[in-house]
């Protein structure tokens, strides 16, 4: 089960999130999201919990716990959506438009 934390403190580690999350299972794997320029944490992160039943106490109890001074919000990931954004650029490709019509 894939499970989504977030308004997590700056200073939470992913070694933080593994302790707080193996109490209640298998902990597979823990991802803290960070800024591409700085390497600063976004404040959000994914912990993969084998077990779905594991991962779903996990929520249940987790949720607006605190967690170094901050009540962390914890709820099942959705899947990533598709950004339907493929043309690169846009430029109009496959669309109508208006300034065609004046021809």
């Amino acid at each position: 089960m894939n499970i989504y934390v977030s308004n997590l403190s700056f200073n939470v580690e992913e070694g933080d999130l593994k302790e707080l999350f193996t109490s209640f299972g298998e902990v597979s794997s823990v991802k803290i999201i960070k800024d591409r320029e700085t390497g600063r944490s976004r404040g959000f992160g994914f912990v993969e919990m084998e077990d779905g039943l594991s991962g779903q106490n996990a929520i249940t109890s987790l949720d607006q716990s605190s967690l170094q001074g901050r009540n962390i919000s914890v709820t099942k990931a959705r899947p990533k959506e598709e950004s339907g954004q493929g043309n690169f650029g846009g430029g109009g490709y496959g669309k109508k438009n208006d300034y065609s019509k004046k021809w």
